[in-house]
């Protein structure tokens, strides 16, 4: 967790900007403060803490590991957030060879050794199988010759499938894949226990049968959980029993004025529209008559639609054309323009619109995209002040200073081995094998910070494509 102490402005103006490298120990939202612990020992080996002040906070923490109480896990598993992460994996990963090739080492310890576990088939789970396969096939097995037809890979998915949340066809593609690879797919079984040498499973079919699995290294990658700190902070601000903090469509934080929050550690509270049907109706009706006309509700319209989203996404689901069709459903067989609609009459045309509000998913894409978001407000604040440009405060007056944020879904990708990637986009278009690998490498590279970065980001894939991986780097 890194502590940015000031705002870089994003149009490259002139600012004082820090940047710590140090872990946030606690938040004192009351004092405006951070506690921070330095990554860095000091000449005593000690770390040193410090404290940051602040008018505004941006937490971007992301999020734990959810390990759901299983036993074990923590002291014995690795996982995939930091980088140190991957660091520590890809040192165990050599270590196993460098044991399983010892003379003095029996053919069932090197097979134990040289077992490769990974718990959780979602994106992280399957993308990493895929990569560590490759790594073993394509550099591993020509450095360990002699070991190389004891090397095992086991992935473990408590659900039905892998990969659940994208299309079918990908779906069926991948285990078909790992099946070919020799990756060996268990599905519907639960991890109940990992030790230092055996995982235990429970099948979720089968009637329940426990099952143990000896293994040389296992790789954690399902769930997310809060960070200590965070809770600590939920609990100052009022938001008890949440799994994440909770914020506006703003990404404002909930119970406070000044603290934002984005990525895996928040999640955005959407406003339901018949909490504001009483507002909404009042502010519409122009002529304070008790009805609304068509006319004056396409007045408002856009703000109804930019202020809640799930209006927008009924009328797309229902096919409809406009507000003019959700209204005149309400009504019956009236015409359009002779529509008019009491409190009651409207509540009923709103009443299942707030059963299309979703929850965002828990990827980069999404902490992205609300990083932009929130630069772009911070950069405009003092234009937006003096000229609003968010839609009508239905429960105030005047207008919100910023649209609220929208996300869009630009398609999600499933790397498998092998060169080949699994790619779900907008429009439910689905593309898989070697062009979906190249697609993702774009994407991929198009994300990075700096040109400088992106060029030596593609001037590596090249050259490992061409000549493969380079061997005495490991």
């Amino acid at each position: 967790m890194e502590c940015m102490s000031s705002l870089s402005d994003t149009t490259h103006k002139h600012v004082d900007s820090r940047f710590s490298e140090a872990e946030c120990l606690k938040i004192d939202a009351v004092n405006r403060k951070v506690y921070c612990r330095s990554n860095i020992n000091n000449n005593l080996n000690e770390k040193e803490e410090f404290v940051v002040d602040y008018d505004y906070l941006i937490i971007a923490v992301g999020a734990n590991v959810n390990t759901f109480n299983t036993p074990g896990v923590t002291e014995n598993c690795h996982f995939l957030k930091e980088v140190e992460d991957a660091q520590k994996i890809r040192r165990t990963v050599i270590d196993s060879f460098e044991r399983a090739s010892l003379p003095s080492v029996s053919d069932e310890e090197r097979k134990r050794i040289l077992h490769f576990a990974i718990v959780g088939g979602g994106p992280t789970g399957v993308e990493f199988a895929a990569a560590l396969h490759d790594f073993v096939s394509e550099d591993l097995v020509k450095l360990y010759p002699g070991v190389k037809d004891l090397v095992k890979i086991t992935l473990l998915e408590a659900g039905g499938h892998i990969l659940s949340m994208f299309d079918k066809r990908i779906t069926t593609f991948a285990e078909d894949k790992f099946k070919r690879d020799g990756i060996d797919v268990k599905t519907g079984s639960m991890v109940t226990k990992v030790s230092d040498r055996e995982i235990t499973t429970k099948e979720m079919k089968n009637g329940g049968e426990i099952t143990t699995i000896p293994y040389g290294m296992a790789v954690w990658s399902t769930g997310i959980g809060t960070r200590p700190f965070i809770k600590d902070f939920m609990t100052q601000i009022g938001q008890v029993n949440r799994r994440a903090i909770a914020t506006d469509e703003w990404l404002r934080v909930e119970g406070t004025d000044n603290v934002y929050a984005l990525g895996d550690c928040a999640t955005i509270n959407q406003r339901k529209v018949m909490e504001d049907i009483a507002a909404i109706f009042k502010k519409t009706d122009a002529d304070n008559s008790g009805t609304l006309t068509l006319k004056e509700f396409q007045e408002v319209m856009n703000d109804i639609c930019e202020r809640y989203p799930q209006v927008e996404l009924y009328l797309k689901n229902k096919q409809m054309h406009g507000i003019a069709d959700l209204l005149k459903e309400s009504k019956g067989d009236v015409k359009k323009e002779s529509i008019e609609l009491n409190i009651e009459e409207l509540k009923t045309a709103f009443s299942n619109v707030d059963s299309e509000m979703k929850f965002l998913p828990a990827t980069a894409q999404v902490a992205s995209q609300q990083g932009t978001y929130l630069a772009k407000c911070f950069n405009r604040m003092e234009e937006c002040e003096k000229n609003p440009e968010g839609p009508i405060r239905f429960r105030g007056e005047g207008r919100h200073r910023f649209k609220p944020f929208r996300y869009k879904h630009l398609g999600q990708f499933a790397p498998l081995g092998g060169e080949q990637t699994a790619a779900q986009l907008p429009g439910d278009w689905v593309s898989i094998g070697h062009s979906s690998q190249w697609l993702w490498y774009s994407v991929y590279a198009s994300k990075q910070v700096s040109w400088r970065t992106r060029a030596l980001v593609v001037s590596d894939w090249m050259r490992r494509f061409i000549f493969g991986r380079d061997s005495s780097q490991i």
